[in-house]
């Protein structure tokens, strides 16, 4: 866990963090004792190829600048935002993991994120009563001024989002926050974007994979 005073980066720090994430073999526990160790992620950049052959392990590729800029022009062409962890709009519950994403992009209002947090997620296969309890669960949380969290799934997902889409919700998602995933749920996600917000810790353009959803998920 991270215990430093919430602090902005500035654009060639979070460049530099996002070249870090991206390069390979390096997720998010590895991010960490690396900025750690050598203090800067710039520092821990130029270290890494030296790291991997002293360990014995083969080269790491590292992320490119060109593509780590490539990667936050698409963000920003977006209007969606890049937000680390030790930034203040960065969300609270998330943060106290020890493998919480070091980097998120969020598309809508990254406000919203500061709330307090509710979460609401269940069967993609839900019966007409779990259907209306999920819908007026979402309602009543955020009529009580709670963020409602989900997962943009079919079924129980889906109605947690509808319901409480007036106070405002967030959908987490394990592709890119730019890929819907079900396609049904386009126009709901739109709503979400205009009315709440949307994150992802995975790279605009990815299609959601099984592997991510365990990430996703926590």
């Amino acid at each position: 866990m991270m215990t430093d005073a919430k602090r902005a980066l500035g654009a060639t720090e979070k460049l530099d963090w996002l070249r870090l994430l991206r390069s390979e073999n390096v997720g998010p526990v590895t991010s960490y004792k690396l900025l750690k160790r050598f203090g800067t992620a710039t520092a821990a950049l130029d270290a890494v190829p030296e790291l991997a052959n002293k360990s014995g392990a083969r080269s790491i590729k590292v992320a490119s600048r060109a593509a780590a800029e490539k990667e936050l022009q698409e963000i920003n062409q977006r209007n969606a935002h890049l937000i680390a962890r030790t930034e203040p709009a960065y969300p609270p519950l998330l943060s106290c993991l020890e493998d919480a994403p070091p980097l998120i992009i969020v598309m809508g209002h990254a406000h919203f994120l500061k709330k307090k947090t509710v979460s609401i997620i269940g069967t993609r296969n839900a019966s007409i009563t779990g259907v209306r309890l999920a819908h007026s669960f979402a309602a009543s949380f955020g009529e009580a001024g709670f963020l409602v969290a989900s997962g943009l799934a079919r079924g129980i997902d889906t109605v947690a989002h509808q319901g409480a889409l007036a106070t405002g919700t967030v959908a987490i998602v394990a592709g890119g926050a730019d890929i819907i995933y079900p396609r049904e749920n386009d126009e709901l996600c739109a709503r979400i974007v205009d009315q709440g917000a949307e994150l992802s810790e995975i790279p605009l353009g990815t299609a959601p994979q099984a592997r991510n959803f365990p990430r996703r998920n926590r």
